[in-house]
């Protein structure tokens, strides 16, 4: 994934984690831009990944949803199907076999896929 491609894709998940915790909450974009200082505008643009969310809005939005950064990102991570700990935890059950069976695999998946 290029460096551009992969910032995109932050701020489409930063802006859709922003979403999910304005809705479990039952806030309209409205509400939540007024509770933070911004536009409803500016708002909706963030959380379709239009806009970077600045770390001061950021860190308006957590306060707001009583969370921590690291909460907000590991919480992003899983849900972007991240899937870290269970992809740990077959690897450490793979004998060395095969082990670089899988990363033969990953290799040549990632050659089929440069720049995504």
């Amino acid at each position: 994934m290029s460096s551009r491609a992969a910032k995109r894709r932050q701020q489409f998940l930063v802006g859709e984690k922003i979403r999910e915790l304005r809705k479990a909450r039952s806030l309209t974009q409205s509400e939540l831009a007024g509770k933070i200082g911004i536009q409803q505008s500016d708002l909706c643009r963030m959380e379709t990944g239009e806009y970077k969310v600045s770390l001061d809005t950021l860190f308006r939005i957590l306060a707001i949803f009583g969370i921590n950064i690291g909460e907000f990102f590991r919480e992003s991570t899983q849900a972007a199907g991240g899937g870290g700990e269970e992809v740990v935890s077959l690897w450490r059950s793979l004998d060395a076999r095969s082990r670089e069976e899988v990363l033969d695999f990953l290799r040549f998946k990632c050659q089929q896929n440069p720049g995504d």
